[in-house]
């Protein structure tokens, strides 16, 4: 350290830190079946099921089939009064209307069902090994007693003793240990991850297995209530809870459907005084045309694939609510560590203060860093020996060095290292304020250059680390690392996407306002709060809530709950902590932060797919009106055969083409309700201009020619030509 200093080179090896929280090596994910794919096959398998819905009791939750269904029955009945082919043909169709509308949601939950059951196989009829009640954490494990009890037995603040090789039996949260977990049953992902005591990383799901170690897991859930439980409900639909918009667009169609029976109930005394007497077939095919049957048919698949969608990028969704509050966002509060930046800072400098040489500071940086192993500490020694060619000292070559562990207490790390001639050097590395702190404690004074080269390397988005020394010279401060907190490529187009869907987007950062400030103006964010508490972070969602806006946030720490729980979307990690879990109403079994992104992306393509159908719903019917009204009253009202704009062959394959249509449009629509319409980020004004140029003009053009091409067939059918 100092010429008249031996050269012993120091080396000693750096002290083993905590397991990684994922061992190295690929992390192979289990092929995904990407979302809203579609297979004609799953029309054949959801088949049954489609059936088995035409039970009144399933009808009735949806009013506007319940009356396609009345009004095939009656047809049927007419049929066997008076057969005819017409009434036939009318019948069938009608019935076939309300079996695809059935199919939509029979395929849609069939989706459902198929990824319940690869969850349900997890689910096993464990044995726990419950803890004696007078077991305390913190007790010797060796000569605890345990009882074998059934995992269906164990209740809330249970304690559970579970060994590598064996399964979790329940959820809850580690409170004594540390183990590697293998979650693939719950996540797919075939890398295990560790779980530990205490921090934010103890939250255990039920019918995951231990791989090393022992842990004592603290039961949080009830029987039949574990996360499991719940996501198997979810998937298979059984849990599923319509959401606001789609009770109120049920309504709607409920109301308008009464208005049109009341119409269509009343023609008929109006037509028998025209002396154009319409038949029971006619009427109820009349009825059909005027309600909105497709979005009716649809609305319910719309809702399961929206689900659907977000299980398939492994996010468990608490409530329909919450998918549909995630397309109406306001505001997005995001973690810059792990979601705006790669997580890790990084040494990209060495700044020696006037008189230092920067090898003499590269040289006391590696050295001071060698006990300290977190990545900041890891990259100060690459960037000493990429940049310098500095090598960690040998083994042996630190002897008699006393090293000093990096601590969140501290925030320092450092080696005090003994010369042959009796000399000591302390060498310390840390945060600015510490290693401020620790100059002054021996006496020394620190320039005012150092602050200015701290606050400077802040400002631009970076955190200083001050490099401290006290030997035959003094103590003194030998010059700063400037460590480097990366943004994430392409994270600012992100950003941009998101303000042009008008969301306003907050960083939420424990660092000072400057270095929030400079990361914040790089990632593209359009505010941020810096230095935050639990209590800043609960303060700022009310704050924007109270100015009419919806609010996303994630998390994953117990100090995260309140404002989880006060979020309109709350998004915890499944690595978390069971209090975060409980407090958000959506969990990332992948917990990946940035992955809210793409939760507001999907619940903007759950509104738009419903917005789009619903236009494309009652511009369809305008064509099928043009197809009926015709065909009914063009005897006693000749006028009326100019609304015959189709050119359709008789009023009797005009109204059954209009039928047919009506049926199979809502099957062509499925693999669309189930996809959802593709979302590109717009203006809600942009949004509205292109599903009335796209579905509003669709649905008035596409049912012109298909009915038109129905009639050219249906009119050589003896009997309905």
């Amino acid at each position: 350290m100092s010429p008249a200093a031996p050269q012993q080179a120091p080396t000693v090896l750096a002290p083993s830190g905590p397991p990684p929280r994922n061992p190295p090596g690929p992390r192979p994910h289990r092929p995904k079946r990407p979302a809203g794919l579609f297979e004609p096959v799953q029309l054949l398998t959801a088949f049954p099921d489609a059936l088995r819905k035409l039970h009144p009791r399933d009808l009735v939750r949806t009013p506007v089939l319940f009356v396609v269904a009345i009004g095939a029955a009656l047809t049927t009945l007419s049929a066997l009064v008076h057969p005819s082919v017409f009434t036939w043909v009318i019948g069938m169709w009608l019935w076939l209307t309300v079996i695809f509308a059935n199919l939509a949601e029979a395929v849609a939950e069939g989706r459902g069902k198929a990824q319940a059951e690869s969850l349900r196989r997890a689910r096993t009829d464990t044995v726990a090994l419950r803890l004696r009640d007078n077991w305390r954490v913190g007790t010797d494990l060796d000569h605890a007693r345990t009882e074998a009890v059934a995992a269906t037995g164990l209740k809330p603040f249970d304690f559970v003793l579970v060994e590598a090789g064996e399964l979790i039996p329940a959820d809850g949260d580690v409170v004594d240990g540390v183990a590697a977990v293998d979650e693939s049953a719950v996540t797919g992902e075939s890398a295990p991850v560790i779980r530990e005591s205490g921090g934010d990383r103890s939250g255990v799901t039920g019918g995951t297995t231990v791989l090393s170690d022992r842990i004592v897991v603290r039961v949080t859930s009830r029987p039949g209530h574990s996360f499991l439980d719940r996501m198997i409900a979810l998937v298979e639909g059984a849990a599923r809870q319509k959401t606001p918009n789609e009770i109120a667009l049920n309504i709607l169609l409920a109301a308008l459907t009464i208005i049109f029976v009341l119409v269509v109930v009343t023609l008929q005394p109006m037509a028998e005084y025209a002396n154009a007497a319409q038949s029971t077939t006619v009427l109820v095919a009349l009825l059909v045309t005027l309600i909105p049957t497709t979005i009716g048919a649809l609305l319910s698949a719309i809702g399961i694939a929206g689900m659907d969608r977000l299980v398939q990028r492994n996010v468990l969704a608490m409530s329909g609510r919450a998918v549909e509050a995630a397309g109406d966002i306001n505001t997005l509060l995001l973690d810059k560590t792990g979601t705006i930046t790669l997580g890790n800072r990084e040494a990209s400098a060495f700044v020696p203060m006037p008189g230092i040489q920067e090898t003499h500071l590269a040289d006391a940086a590696q050295l001071a860093s060698l006990a300290d192993e977190t990545p900041e500490g890891r990259s100060v020694v690459v960037l000493a020996k990429e940049r310098y060619g500095l090598r960690e000292p040998a083994e042996g070559d630190l002897r008699g060095a006393r090293f000093v562990e990096f601590s969140a207490q501290t925030r320092m790390s450092g080696v005090d290292l003994r010369w042959e001639n009796g000399a000591v050097s302390h060498i310390r590395k840390g945060a600015a304020a510490q290693v401020i702190e620790w100059v002054a404690m021996y006496g020394g004074q620190v320039p005012d250059q150092a602050r200015r080269f701290a606050d400077s390397i802040a400002a631009s988005g970076g955190t200083p680390l001050l490099v401290g020394v006290h030997d035959w010279n003094g103590p003194r401060v030998l010059g700063v690392i400037h460590l480097k907190d990366v943004v994430k490529d392409g994270i600012a187009e992100r950003f941009s996407e998101l303000r042009r869907m008008g969301i306003r987007t907050v960083m939420i950062t424990g660092d000072n306002p400057l270095t929030a400030r400079a990361i914040a103006q790089e990632a593209g964010v359009d505010d941020f709060l810096a230095e935050a508490t639990p209590e800043d972070k609960l303060a700022l969602i009310k704050k924007e809530q109270e100015g009419g806006k919806l609010v996303a946030m994630t998390g994953d720490g117990t100090n995260d709950a309140p404002a989880l729980a006060q979020a309109d979307v709350g998004v915890a990690m499944n690595t978390g902590t069971s209090a975060a879990k409980e407090a958000g109403n959506m969990v990332d079994l992948d917990s990946n932060p940035t992955k809210l992104i793409e939760i507001v992306e999907i619940g903007k393509q759950l509104l738009i797919t419903r917005g789009a159908l619903t236009t494309f719903s009652i511009t369809n019917d305008v064509a099928k009106y043009f197809a009926i009204i015709p065909a009914m009253f063009a005897s006693a009202y000749p006028g009326l055969g100019a609304l015959n704009v189709m050119g359709l062959h008789s009023p009797t394959s005009a109204i059954t083409s209009a039928i047919i249509f009506n049926a199979l449009i809502i099957v062509a629509l499925i693999p669309l309700a189930l996809r959802g319409v593709r979302y590109t980020p717009a203006s809600a004004h942009d949004l509205l201009r292109r599903n009335l140029a796209v579905y509003g003009l669709g649905g008035l053009v596409l049912p012109f020619v298909g009915i038109k091409l129905i009639d050219l067939v249906v009119s050589t059918v003896p009997g309905l030509g």
